[in-house]
């Protein structure tokens, strides 16, 4: 259950791996075994990428929740109610990038919280499960965020009633490269210059390369060299073994990719996409509240952050 827990959250087998320190067909075992005790299949199999059954989906959400009250029951158990405990949903590529290299400044400012993360794409469901706050990319509903902008098909959440959003980080996409890739292939001072190399698609995002193209006047050619992957950091990794192109967030790119000096960004992020990141909560909150600190912490990041990954463009207005 760990492994399909895992695995599930990631929406990969390979992260899966990583994060319980064990092989990528280890996990697969042990999924195929549940498979097999449950007499149904949990995930669908692609070449590149693993999605999750309707059977699997709903068993998801009860095996997640069924783990949070293990974690909670056990802190109990060994004397640490005094500490709280925050659930927090977070995409995985920006949680691994640029949420999870900051929470060690969290832990020193408030020693008495503990944050628990999970990592999903999904949208949130604040009427089941204990959450107490998201973070999602998407699009307020009722919200103007201007014309030709690449597009967001993700859904943040399965119901706005209830639900607080607040505006965390602009969507900026920029195109990503190796250093090599583009010292070895053509000239790029255009978008144009971009389609002569393959371009590597997120199948979460599925319409950004073609939408950022026409936000540059360039139209996406059919069946051009193409690459597609599940998740952003899988694309950013075959993008730095000079496979092709990744177009990607500016600041998972900005943060941690660029400052390795593997990748480059040949053209500027100038494009801010129809929507932004937000951090959602369901309930008002104290002041002083675990959840406040929290988010006060979080939006005093997320400023800091917009001077590397803001595009010059207006923030949306709501209709």
């Amino acid at each position: 259950m760990r492994a399909f827990e895992a695995a599930a959250r990631n929406g990969s087998f390979t992260v899966a791996a990583t994060e319980l320190f064990l092989t990528q067909g280890a996990i697969s075992r042990q999924i195929r075994i549940l498979e097999e005790f449950i007499g149904k299949k949990l995930f669908e199999r692609f070449t590149r990428r693993v999605e999750l059954t309707a059977v699997g989906k709903e068993y998801y959400l009860d095996i997640q929740r069924a783990l949070l009250d293990i974690e909670r029951a056990t802190a109990k158990a060994m004397g640490s109610t005094s500490r709280a405990i925050l659930t927090v949903s977070v995409m995985p590529t920006l949680g691994a990038s640029w949420l999870m290299p900051k929470l060690a400044r969290f832990v020193e400012q408030y020693p008495d919280i503990d944050i628990r993360f999970l990592t999903s794409i999904e949208p949130v469901n604040f009427q089941a499960g204990d959450l107490d706050a998201a973070v999602r990319v998407g699009c307020l509903p009722g919200a103007d965020y201007g014309q030709r902008r690449p597009r967001i098909e993700l859904e943040m959440v399965t119901s706005w009633k209830g639900v607080h959003a607040e505006y965390l980080l602009p969507d900026i996409l920029v195109p990503v490269m190796s250093r090599k890739l583009l010292m070895q292939g053509a000239p790029i001072s255009t978008a144009a210059d971009l389609l002569h190399y393959p371009l590597i698609h997120t199948a979460s995002r599925k319409y950004a390369w073609g939408d950022w193209l026409a936000a540059h006047g360039v139209t996406l050619r059919e069946g051009g060299r193409q690459l597609d992957f599940g998740h952003f950091f899988m694309g950013l990794k075959a993008a730095a073994d000079s496979k092709g192109i990744a177009i990607a967030p500016s600041v998972v790119v900005q943060e941690s990719v660029l400052a390795q000096g593997d990748l480059v960004c040949p053209l500027p992020a100038d494009v801010r996409s129809a929507g932004n990141y937000y951090l959602l909560t369901r309930n008002a909150m104290g002041p002083t509240s675990p959840l406040a600190r929290f988010r006060d912490w979080l939006m005093h990041e997320a400023r800091a952050a917009e001077s590397y990954v803001q595009a010059d463009d207006e923030l949306p207005s709501l209709a």
